[in-house]
């Protein structure tokens, strides 16, 4: 049994730069070493090539939606099947891997049963195939240092969990807004510690256009995003890393640093998260974003207006 099965459902590669960076993003989860497999899932151009090239595990078989966009159910139930992993890790695909992912995660794995662990990621351009000769990682982390952008505390690029968490999951479409927040949402809820581990992990984007989205668009725009977001409960269930209730530091898992807005965040997704009580939820959020939530009555009056007039 391997300690990690790194998973992913990849971008066809079609586009020069796109196939780029996606093969040295999984070239840099394999310098991870014997403890750690990867698995390439779906049917998109290019992917049966790509796993056959690198070595790596292929499954085709992935249930989609309407476009032909894979689903997160499937994806992780189909991982979970053919990966031997202890723990599992869905990975973005051009995400760069360094070797304190898979420290973090052993680590991780010995000090908790159920968890989930997430993080920040740096962006940086890479315009050409990364050599995986000795030294690379100092190299690539000095250059990073220096031209990468440390992003947002939005969503996540990965997700690392024991392979019995999360058995039931929405038919959410992957690479589109809303299923990574209600990973932390979901384990929130669960009860489960969510592990900032960002002081322990570093990530590295490759940035990318959005040329393989239909009309170029960001995924946040897309209708997939939208549906995504009904599927994971409406907009109150969208979590960010700010949600998460522990870091990872060192050799230490610590509670969460607290801050003035972090305070009243945890107070507004109290009734969600330990009373499991939406109505309070939407109580809380009107009591603390007034405009916010009569912006939102009267935008869902608008929609009930029109689906009338329909």
């Amino acid at each position: 049994m391997k300690t990690l099965t790194i998973f992913t459902a990849p971008k066809p590669f079609l586009n020069q730069h796109i196939a780029m960076i996606q093969r040295n993003a999984i070239q840099s989860w394999l310098q991870l070493g014997a403890d750690v497999e990867v698995i390439l899932l779906g049917n998109d151009e290019g992917i049966c090539e790509a796993a056959h090239d690198l070595g790596v595990i292929f499954v085709p078989d992935v249930a989609t939606n309407s476009l032909g966009t894979p689903l997160v159910d499937s994806i992780i139930k189909t991982a979970r099947a053919y990966g031997s992993g202890e723990m599992l890790a869905y990975v973005n695909a051009d995400i760069l891997l360094l070797d304190n992912f898979l420290s973090s995660a052993k680590f991780l794995g010995k000090k908790l049963q159920k968890f989930l662990a997430v993080g920040q990621r740096w962006d940086l351009s890479i315009g050409i195939p990364l050599v995986y000769s000795s030294g690379w990682q100092a190299r690539l982390w000095a250059d990073t240092q220096k031209r990468g952008r440390l992003h947002p505390r939005g969503g996540s690029d990965y997700f690392i969990f024991p392979r019995l968490c999360f058995r039931d999951i929405p038919g959410f479409s992957v690479g589109r807004a809303g299923w990574d927040n209600w990973m932390i949402y979901q384990a929130r809820q669960k009860g489960w510690p969510v592990v900032d581990a960002t002081p322990s992990i570093d990530i590295i984007h490759q940035d990318h256009d959005y040329s393989h989205l239909p009309g170029g668009q960001a995924h946040y725009r897309l209708p997939e995003s939208n549906e995504n977001v009904r599927l994971a409960g409406g907009e109150r269930n969208i979590f960010t890393l700010m949600d998460t209730n522990y870091r990872l530091k060192g050799k230490g898992i610590r509670p969460a640093e607290i801050s003035w807005k972090k305070f009243w965040r945890e107070v507004e997704i109290y009734p969600l998260v330990s009373l499991h009580s939406n109505l309070l939820t939407q109580l809380f959020f009107a009591i603390l974003h007034p405009e916010k939530a009569y912006q939102n009555l009267r935008q869902s009056q608008a929609s009930k207006k029109k689906k009338k007039k329909r």
